[in-house]
């Protein structure tokens, strides 16, 4: 082989490969877009319950207002959200009301019986389990995505064509990670 066949085929081979890290990494942030859609998409779902919800309990738990209104506002907040951050926030504000908001419901045996509330209730913890799923591949497809704009030599490509990385969305329970204390001593624990 001469040089005047080398330069050809090295020019091909790196085309090649610029055209397939491109693809790859349009189709892995058309795949953490889609995902991150999917999230949105239960979070409205479970937004969209929180006035029937609010309704159905109001009557039962006059005492509960400010837990009610907790659960409004990260309604409101969440509509407000633009970033991942800012809705991973509101999600970790809402699922710690809501949680909240059934773990008092234990206290109303009227309410507990309630048809509505408990189609509700049913209904809310299957999209909580969903959103926690579509978390999990959202979270999976950012890091394969961030590992591919990041690793040599995919990154040359990943910076010519401005791909950038992207956030996970963590909630912030997730980052506060504490190591309860026990005492065996018959204290409380923390």
């Amino acid at each position: 082989m001469n040089i005047s066949q080398i330069i050809p085929a090295i020019l091909i081979l790196i085309a090649a490969f610029t055209v397939y890290t491109y693809n790859r990494l349009v189709g892995l942030r058309n795949m953490a877009d889609t995902a991150y859609s999917n999230i949105d998409t239960l979070l409205q779902k479970r937004f969209d319950l929180v006035p029937n919800l609010v309704n159905t309990v109001k009557g039962y738990m006059e005492h509960e207002r400010e837990l009610l209104e907790q659960i409004t506002k990260a309604r409101t907040d969440w509509m407000r959200a633009s970033t991942i951050k800012e809705n991973a926030g509101v999600d970790d504000v809402a699922s710690r009301a809501l949680k909240s908001l059934f773990a008092v419901a234990e206290n109303y045996p009227d309410l507990k019986a309630n048809q509505n509330f408990m189609m509700l209730q049913e209904e809310l913890v299957g999209i909580e389990n969903k959103i926690a799923y579509s978390r999990q591949r959202y979270n999976r497809t950012v890091m394969i995505l961030n590992m591919v704009i990041q690793k040599f030599p995919t990154n040359f490509v990943a910076n010519l064509f401005r791909f950038k990385t992207r956030e996970f969305f963590e909630a912030e329970s997730d980052r506060v990670r504490s190591v309860p204390q026990v005492d065996m001593q018959g204290g409380d624990s923390e």
